[in-house]
């Protein structure tokens, strides 16, 4: 079904081939490397130097929703925005339902239109199009970049390298700067063969997810779809395929392009913004992942995450073992509230029963997915037990075609119940399951909690990740879990009107588009919850950080950081926000951050305070730093803050709240054996926070309360000195007797550029620009 080679790789015309093969052809697999379609993307946005070995890239368009782009635009603001550069588009997917905070949401929305009045950009309003969707529709163009403030900015499908990052590295943008990366490795994922009649793009993604994501292999690298199994997908079939490669843990994605893409932008009035992107010769890639299309079963992502993936006829054949196995996970992540789950108990003598169907979203929603859904279900029930199904075309423009075609007629028939275009289900939202309930989605992302329970109040629900066509054919059992395979597809019920109409007056009339027109004397729109950002201090020259949590779990996600659902109402504030810092994970982290963060603010007050003075020394004194600890009759140059620990954290999603929230809460640093992906690492820079690397042996001996002494950190950055030494300092009480002694650790800071460098050491990425430090 799916094969891995790690090595390095020839595609020349329809072959492919090991670099030997390729040499004794003739090729030169080195010279080969600058030929893929990455390479030459890549290096038409490249504003570096041609003897620099990294990227400074800048992008053609920029989208962000309404999660982000207050933070950003308030950022860039902050830094001296004039005047959007580029396209951007603010849509409002996120905080359009969340039924909390009064009018904080709409608040948000008419300040997003006021910016784009006033700096010249788009303004997407609320249930019109998801992110993803109305760019894919009305912003890409063939050999494009587009960097959103979203983790699944991927419109590779569509000839556009998606960048998903935090809103910092858009503000660079909005700023005229680069984003600043490494030059990538480039993956390519050669398909082949024809899907069978069942099997959707959600299928192939999930399958390709797992057999990727545990080993690595695409980490940070770019996928390059190729192959001539790409003819016989749709477009829309191929943007499904490609929205999910964000869960690969890759850095971005492109594919070949053919008449297929022609005609979808041509459909949406855009047929000028398209180019064959194609091989013009060998290309040398760094590895390869070979698919058979045809070999693919329907498949599910059990909980808790996409790469947890199984076919589904073994899941109901192995329901017992493999439903043990995810309670199992629930009881460890989550204590008592774990045993509520039980998806053991969904299992009856005929198979296993789910609660909840979800279509929707920027993988989901599609009018092709959401059209065979209906014709599965025409003239069929979902019937009136636990089990409900609602659908969410991804924009109004395809729902109004599946009004056309006759699907939402189908669809409601069934007992389905049709919403607007929402984000909701994917982050936690939208359609919370029950307590112990186990909801089937074709969404994005299965993370624990992110469909919106709560653990700490006694609530635990689950999600799946399917293709629609396969949670229809459930659907149309009542719940029983099915695989669309197990249909007989031939049946003249499925012979539904694929042919879709795009009405380009939806948007004409309600979105707006000021680019290149900006209105600089338009005011601002502050609602009572939008608040700047607190005032953030310079990289001290030695640093005393608490760790105020340790997390062991094999990876952390952004939504176990800062929780998705309904506190991202509160992300236009950063002091409110904080307050649900890793609220999930480890609930008392917040107390413990902004007890040490009250020492700081003490210290900043009376440096000389004697009796912080004296705990200070007592806290460095065991570990032997003789010029450091002799320094200590003033606290002006040490600063006190807080640091986590967490094994791989930052898998998920883009917002940089994951990293902004604990700098706001006196964060200066992470302690992590890898960093999950690029674009968290890339926000704790941006906040001014030093993103660690340490052994793994050494969650071990840390614990929460314990101390990291960093001597002359300001220097060690200032330097570039990669390996800096520190002390570990346990505290403790026994019989009456305290302790405190102290363990020398190595720190490591990896791949850190001039300027961010220079960031961390300003303290955050608007003390940078404010600066004015030429670049």
């Amino acid at each position: 079904m799916i094969q891995l080679f790690d090595q390095t790789t020839v595609i020349d015309g329809a072959q492919v081939l090991a670099a030997d093969e390729a040499r004794a052809r003739g090729v030169d697999p080195d010279a080969a490397r600058a030929q893929t379609l990455t390479r030459r993307i890549l290096a038409a946005h490249n504003a570096a130097p041609a003897e620099d070995a990294g990227l400074r890239l800048r992008f053609d368009a920029l989208a962000s929703h309404d999660i982000t782009y207050v933070g950003i635009i308030q950022t860039a603001r902050a830094s001296g925005l004039t005047e959007f550069p580029v396209p951007y588009a603010l849509t409002n997917c996120h905080n359009s339902l969340c039924a909390v905070g009064g009018t904080i949401n709409e608040d948000d929305h008419l300040f997003g239109l006021s910016a784009a009045q006033k700096y010249g950009g788009i303004f997407v309003p609320p249930h019109l199009a998801v992110i993803h969707q109305y760019v894919r529709e009305m912003m890409t163009k063939c050999g494009g970049m587009i960097l959103g403030s979203d983790s699944h900015t991927r419109y590779g499908a569509l000839g556009v390298m998606g960048v998903g990052e935090g809103g910092p590295e858009l503000v660079k943008q909005l700023l005229g700067k680069t984003y600043d990366v490494p030059a990538p490795k480039v993956v390519a994922v050669w398909l082949e063969g024809t899907p069978a009649p069942g099997v959707g793009p959600q299928d192939v993604a999930l399958a390709i997810i797992g057999a990727v994501f545990r080993n690595g292999f695409v980490k940070n690298k770019v996928m390059e779809f190729m192959g001539p199994g790409i003819d016989g997908l749709s477009v829309e079939y191929r943007c499904g395929i490609d929205v999910m490669t964000t869960e690969t843990t890759c850095l971005s994605s492109i594919w070949r392009t053919d008449d297929k893409v022609r005609q979808y932008l041509a459909l949406h009035k855009r047929e000028q913004d398209f180019a064959p992107l194609e091989l013009q010769g060998p290309a040398c890639y760094d590895g390869l992942i070979r698919v058979d299309l045809g070999r693919i079963e329907p498949m599910i992502a059990l909980p808790f995450h996409p790469s947890n993936v199984w076919p589904v006829a073994e899941v109901v054949r192995r329901a017992d073992e493999l439903l043990a196995a995810v309670d199992e996970e629930a009881v460890k992540q989550f204590g008592e509230a774990g045993k509520g789950l039980n998806l053991r108990g969904k299992i009856r003598e005929s198979g296993v029963w789910v609660d909840q169907g979800i279509i929707a979203g920027c993988a989901g929603g599609s009018f092709e997915n959401i059209s065979l859904a209906a014709a599965i279900l025409d003239d069929k029930s979902t019937g009136n037990q636990a089990f409900s199904l609602s659908v969410y075309p991804a924009s109004e423009p395809q729902a109004l075609a599946l009004v056309r075609n006759g699907s939402t007629t189908k669809l409601m028939a069934a007992g389905a119940v049709l919403k607007n275009a929402f984000c909701g289900p994917c982050f936690g939202a939208g359609d919370t399951p029950a307590n112990g309930a186990l909801s089937i989605r074709h969404s994005t992302r299965n993370f624990p909690n992110r469909e919106g329970s709560k653990p700490s109040g006694g609530q635990l629900s689950a999600v799946a990740l399917m293709d629609a066509r396969s949670i229809a054919a459930t659907a149309a059992n009542g719940g029983r879990l099915t695989p669309a395979t197990d249909l007989d597809w031939k049946d003249p019920g499925l012979n539904v009107d694929l042919s879709y109409h795009f009405e380009p007056v939806i948007y004409q009339r309600r979105v707006y588009n000021g680019f290149g027109a900006p209105k600089p004397e338009t005011p601002l729109v502050f609602g009572p919850n939008i608040a700047d950002w607190p005032e953030m201090n310079p990289l001290p020259r030695h640093l005393i950080l608490q760790v105020a949590s340790v997390i062991t779990d094999p990876v952390t996600t952004t939504d176990e950081l800062i929780p998705s659902g309904e506190t991202s109402s509160l992300r236009s504030n950063p002091l409110k926000l904080a307050e649900y810092t890793l609220s999930r994970k480890d609930p008392g982290y917040v107390a413990r951050a902004k007890a040490f963060l009250a020492l700081e603010k003490a210290r900043l007050k009376n440096p000389a305070d004697p009796a912080l003075l004296a705990r200070v020394r007592e806290i460095c004194t065991p570990c032997g730093v003789g010029e450091f600890v002799d320094e200590l009759t003033s606290l002006a140059n040490i600063g006190l803050g807080s640091t986590i620990f967490a094994v791989k954290p930052g898998d998920g999603s883009a917002r940089e709240q994951a990293a902004s929230c604990q700098k706001v809460l006196g964060g200066w640093a992470n302690l992590a054996v890898e960093y999950a992906t690029k674009r968290y690492r890339s926000n704790l820079i941006n906040w001014g926070m030093l993103p660690f690397v340490v052994d793994a042996d050494l969650a071990k001996d840390l614990r929460v309360g314990d101390y990291l002494v960093v001597p002359h950190i300001r220097e060690a950055v200032e330097k570039a000195h990669p390996n800096i030494l520190a002390c570990l300092v346990h505290e403790s009480e026994a019989d009456g007797e305290h302790r405190i002694w102290a363990e020398q650790i190595a720190l490591t800071l990896k791949e850190l550029t001039d300027d961010e460098r220079q960031i961390i050491l300003d303290g955050c990425l608007i003390n940078f620009y404010n600066s004015k430090r030429p670049l």
